[in-house]
């Protein structure tokens, strides 16, 4: 990768990615997408330090939350899995008012999907923490942290949304620069609530939550702003926010497997959770540590996944399917070398790596045993993410839906929980099972993929 192609990743590019080099082309896309999730992974990672620092309910509170707040990204993440397929196949197609007709109706429908999302959490914040297994101490202390995060989904799904608008738009580092915004915002926030310090509250975790939700919502504004420019690839109009139903309805249509999709992925999660509750906080706060860490590991495949995705998208738009599987079967390659080599590193470094978040004898070992189980499968993690996202891109979501389906829910959850009580690895068994099903759904995925209906899809 050239010096100037970096340069030009991070400013701004004006290419089209329907023509020239593929892996340039990847680069230009997947180092701006790749960034854009940096410093939102490194703020996951900051936050669970300085939370750590309140025990072991505080992080029980915290991973316990955010299992239920994955859902609402996986709705943010499903609908933008739409988003992107349709803008960037209108952009293939050189249909701009198009594509930016299509970015003005996912931002209306995610409204509509987020608002009843954040009156219900509010509402039901307490319950929901006791239904995942917290304890009388977690539900007392967490509802807060709770209330203020789910209350905020709002924010969050158009974040994650707009960005998804951006990439298939091939916009990828405007995307970065409103995460980056956002998560700074985020970092600086969040201590200042929790700790009280000069004139900020005391606010204890529920501070967490306030600087997440606060962060996220200048990120918000400030894609907006992008959004109303003149000069940008995506114009979006006053006129471009009124409801279309026939655009309405082919998101939904999009949105509703990707959605389902995301939704089997990540309530997985939270039936692990569940799985894992019976052991106590400290093997919940061990993995919630570790999962924090494996995802800000795993950025240089989300940044390659999504960079394929918009190729595919404008490529097919462009009637060229063989660019499009050229640019998978590169950005799968890079994935698998990468995620790889961190996989190694975490295999043999586990401790002194997540000794910088606590040093609590009784998390500690927990939060090891499970970043080293689940590091074994990195390679695959990285070539399957890329092949999903490739699918999804192609506008073939019901395909990567039912893939989900069984490799998570008919696979996952039963072995997590058979190996974790019914086997002397008691909690190890549902780090392995997350191992397992990652394998699984990479090895199923490519058996699709070289199928090649996805190259038929209509968007």
């Amino acid at each position: 990768m050239s010096l100037s192609t970096l340069r030009e990743a991070l400013r701004g590019s004006k290419q089209d990615f329907t023509e020239g080099p593929v892996a340039r082309a990847l680069v230009l896309l997947a180092v701006p997408m790749v960034l854009e999730t940096l410093l939102e992974s490194l703020f996951a990672v900051v936050d669970i330090f300085f939370v750590a620092h309140l025990g072991a309910d505080a992080i029980a509170t915290v991973g316990i939350t955010e299992s239920v707040e994955s859902l609402v990204y996986a709705v943010s993440i499903g609908l933008g899995i739409a988003a992107t397929a349709t803008v960037a196949r209108r952009t293939g197609e050189k249909d701009p008012a198009a594509a930016s007709h299509a970015a003005g109706q996912a931002i209306v429908l995610g409204v509509l999907v987020a608002a009843p999302m954040a009156a219900a959490g509010i509402a039901f914040a307490p319950a929901i923490l006791g239904l995942l297994g917290g304890s009388p101490e977690v539900q007392r202390g967490g509802a807060g942290f709770a209330r203020v995060l789910l209350g905020g989904n709002v924010a969050v799904l158009l974040l994650f949304l707009i960005n998804a608008v951006f990439r298939g738009a091939g916009d990828a580092t405007i995307a970065m620069r409103s995460l980056w915004l956002a998560s700074a915002c985020n970092m600086v926030l969040g201590p200042l609530f929790i700790f009280g310090v000069g004139p900020f509250p005391r606010l204890g975790v529920m501070g967490a939550a306030v600087g997440t939700t606060m962060g996220r919502s200048i990120g918000v504004l400030y894609q907006l702003t992008q959004l109303a420019r003149r000069d940008g690839r995506l114009q979006v109009r006053a006129s471009d926010l009124v409801p279309d139903p026939a655009v309405l309805m082919k998101l939904l249509r999009l949105s509703g497997a990707g959605v389902l999709q995301l939704l089997i992925g990540t309530t997985s999660w939270v039936g692990l959770v569940r799985v894992l509750s019976v052991f106590g906080s400290t093997v919940i706060a061990g993995y919630t540590i570790a999962l924090r860490v494996v995802i800000f590991a795993m950025l240089p495949a989300w940044g390659m996944s999504n960079a394929a995705s918009t190729m595919v998208g404008q490529s097919l738009g462009a009637k060229k399917p063989d660019r499009a599987e050229q640019a998978v079967k590169l950005a799968g390659l890079y994935s698998m070398f990468v995620l790889g080599s961190i996989g190694a590193v975490f295999a043999f470094a586990a401790g002194p790596i997540l000794q910088i978040f606590t040093r609590d004898p009784e998390i500690l070992p927990w939060g090891i045993a499970c970043l080293r189980l689940v590091a074994v499968g990195f390679p695959l993690y990285g070539w399957g993410m890329v092949l999903t996202a490739a699918i999804n891109g192609a506008g073939d979501t019901w395909t990567p839906t039912l893939l989900n389906g069984f490799c998570f829910w008919l696979f996952e959850v039963p072995l997590a929980w058979a190996l974790s009580r019914h086997t002397a690895l008691q909690p190890r068994g549902v780090f392995l099972a997350v191992t397992a099903a990652f394998c699984a759904l990479a090895g199923l995925s490519a058996w699709v993929f070289r199928g090649g209906r996805w190259k038929t899809q209509v968007v």
